[in-house]
Parts: C-alpha cells; structure tokens; sequence
C-alpha cells in the first residue's frame, strides 16, 4: 500500500480559513487543506505536523461541493482559488475578514461590507513574476517551495501579457526571476529580469518591449527601451518604473479609488498624508480636492515617478524615507491620514506615530485582513474607532483580500 495512503484519513471540511486553505479536525486538532471546500470530505494525508495542527494534502475527494469547478490552469498552494465559483469566492472573502476582525482584532460586531466584486474575474493581471525551473523554463515554487514547477502561462495574466509569455526564449544561465508587466496599453509591455550575479545578460530581443534588470538591492538598471510602463487613470497619467509597486488589477483601480476618496473629507481645505504613497496615485487624486497633502514614499525610483506624475500641483510635499523615519518628524495637524501599507503592515513604532499626530480619521488600505485586524486593534488603544471595513475584490481566483478600513475618534 502507498506509504500516504496508508498514513490517511477522512477529513469533513468546515470553513475557509485565512490564507486560502479549507479547514477540518480530527483527532482532536486542526487540519489545514489547500484545494478544498466547505461541505466537502476528503482522504487526506498529513505533510507538515505542526503539533497541535497539522498541514495536509488531499489525495481524494469523496464527495464534492457545488461550487467546486475545474480549476483553468497550475497554482501552487492554498491561495490559489480557482477550483472555486466566483460566487462563493466572494462569500468566502466576506467571512474571512470577519473572522480575523473577531478573533484577531478583538472586534464584536466588525462593521463589514459586502465584497465588491471583480468586473474581470480572469485575464485581469498587468504584472506576474516567475522563477526559473532546473530546466530553464519559467513556473511557480511547489507547496513545499523546494522546487520550481514549469507552467504553459497562467490564466489570470492580460491577454498582452499571456501572448509575451509563449513569445519568450531566454536561454541565460544566471536567471533566476522573470518578471512581465504591462501598462494601460496592451502595447506597452515590458520585461523585468533578475540574475544571480546581478550582471546583465547579453540577450537580443526581436519583440516590441522594454527590457530592464532589476539588482538584489531592488534598484532598476534600463537594458533595452524604457524603464516604465504609464497607466492611465481617468484623466490622469502615471508612469511607474520596473521596481515600483504597482496593483496587478488596472481594471478594479477605479473602483479602489472611488472608494478611497468616498472615505476621506475632500472639502478643498484639508491637508492629508498619504503613508506608502508608491507612484503617487492616491497623492495626486488627493491634492486635487485638498488644500496640501504630504506624501512619504521608502523606495526612490516610486519617488521619482511620484515627482513626474504630480508635477502639475503645487499643494503636494513629497517626502523620501520610511514611515518609521519620517513620522518621527512630523507634527500636523492632519484632517485625515491614508495608509496603504504592505501586507505585513504597520510596525507599532508607525501605529503609535499615528496616534501622536492624532488624525480624527484614519483610512487603511490592507492586503491582508489579519494584519489589519492586528492594527486595527492596537489603534482602539489610542482612542480610534473602527467604522467602516470595505472589501474589494481586486485579486479574483486567488485567496487574497484587499480591503479599506475607516477609523475615527
């Protein structure tokens, strides 16, 4: 008998837990299934025994949800939802972030919105990243991250970018990261490399894109054509160079935007500051509705872009350095605080910094709801109130949540 089978057992899943995985119990403790879902029973076995709950895999299952489909194309991992209707998706995301905000941020009746959902629930990236397998090919990291599994494309990818995918042929040695990203125009396509030795690699390209190196330090190096992609948003344009954070989902950045702006007093005679500001973009839509705004960005190269996509307003202070540094020496008054922090969130250096300036509202956009239930919490301490958490749906068939909550004094 196969040594996993042996070592099975059946498991009945109960809910989606944070991260993307089904969950169950049995033999008393918790059990953590990627690729499963509520209602359903598996054979499982285990494949990290963390003691009181355990990691496990699905060999079989025995009887199936009715939002179960087939998934489009490979995805490692828990966060991978594409054996999950849309529909559900989107429920799944609502209960979850409810879930983090009670047990984690402590929080009884979490004022959560429904999910807005996706307009393109596939072919929405304008950015994906790949390693590079032994064979030289592009793929994903396994679930045990132990090798680089090869893929054909990936569904979730724009079409502009899919089509670059199969036109690619980089037989170089040191490679070891691809990264493809796009602008608002299909056209504007651009190629993102990294190698082990930070060395360029004498490549050729016959294709119309852009090529750039990107150093371990994460400092962008022009190789052939431009360094940027610009995306277009309403009527305004933003350049972003390779290195900067960009959202993959152009298409939902409206409505992320909309959102932000509906949360934050815009009477024309605010000041604001913007936290992890990037490129500018929620900056620059700011200062057209504000008396200033002073935006902090760590990462030079998303400075330097925010510097050219502001550059017709005058009310703007942009500000070079960590949140942790710059805070520090900040003293406001500010009508209102905009933090889009990374996933891992604010440090609590930055959430006291936050409290001392004393914001009466404080608007976060998280990607990440246990973080945000983490930092959410610690902000109560200081006097705020959470008022308002809006999910949006901007990575669809994945298990990642982005959501812009409202605190108030």
């Amino acid at each position: 008998m196969n040594d996993s089978l042996s070592d099975s057992f059946i498991l009945e899943v109960e809910c989606m837990a944070h991260g993307g995985a089904a969950m169950g119990r049995h033999a008393g403790r918790v059990i953590f299934v990627p690729g499963l879902l509520p209602g359903e029973s598996a054979r499982v076995t285990i494949v990290n025994d963390r003691g009181r709950f355990a990691h496990g895999r699905a060999l079989e299952v025995l009887s199936a949800s009715p939002a179960r489909v087939e998934p489009r194309c490979f995805h490692p991992g828990p966060t991978s939802w594409q054996h999950i209707e849309y529909a559900q998706q989107v429920i799944f995301k609502h209960e979850i972030v409810i879930d983090q905000l009670q047990r984690i941020g402590k929080f009884t009746d979490p004022p959560v919105g429904p999910v807005i959902e996706a307009a393109q629930p596939w072919g929405y990236r304008h950015w994906m990243s790949f390693d590079v397998a032994e064979d030289g090919r592009f793929g994903f990291w396994s679930e045990d991250d132990q090798t680089v599994i090869p893929v054909d494309g990936c569904s979730l990818l724009h079409p502009a970018l899919t089509e670059l995918f199969s036109q690619l042929d980089l037989d170089e040695p040191e490679l070891t990261r691809l990264r493809l990203q796009m602008g608002s125009d299909p056209a504007d396509r651009m190629v993102i490399i990294q190698t082990a030795d930070d060395l360029a690699p004498e490549i050729e390209v016959d294709l119309p894109i852009s090529l750039n190196l990107l150093l371990s330090d994460n400092e962008p190096v022009s190789l052939i054509g431009s360094p940027q992609v610009n995306i277009q948003l309403l009527h305004r344009t933003f350049r972003a160079t390779a290195g900067s954070f960009t959202y993959p989902n152009v298409g939902m950045l409206p409505t992320l935007l909309e959102q932000v702006l509906h949360y934050l007093p815009l009477t024309g005679e605010e000041t604001f500051l913007d936290l992890y500001s990037g490129i500018g973009i929620f900056t620059a839509f700011l200062a057209e509705h504000a008396d200033l705004v002073v935006s902090v960005e760590s990462y030079p190269p998303a400075v330097t872009d925010a510097e050219d996509n502001t550059a017709d307003l005058e009310n703007i202070d942009l500000v070079e350095g960590s949140a942790e540094e710059v805070l520090d020496d900040l003293i406001g008054p500010f009508d209102a605080i905009l933090a889009d922090p990374p996933p891992s969130g604010m440090s609590v250096e930055v959430i006291d910094a936050l409290a001392r300036l004393d914001a009466p509202r404080l608007v976060i956009i998280s990607a990440d709801p246990a973080t945000l239930a983490r930092d959410a919490q610690r902000l109560t301490r200081h006097g705020y109130t959470l008022t308002d958490v809006q999910p949006i749906d901007m990575d669809p068939q994945t298990a990642y949540i982005t959501t812009i909550a409202t605190l108030e004094r």
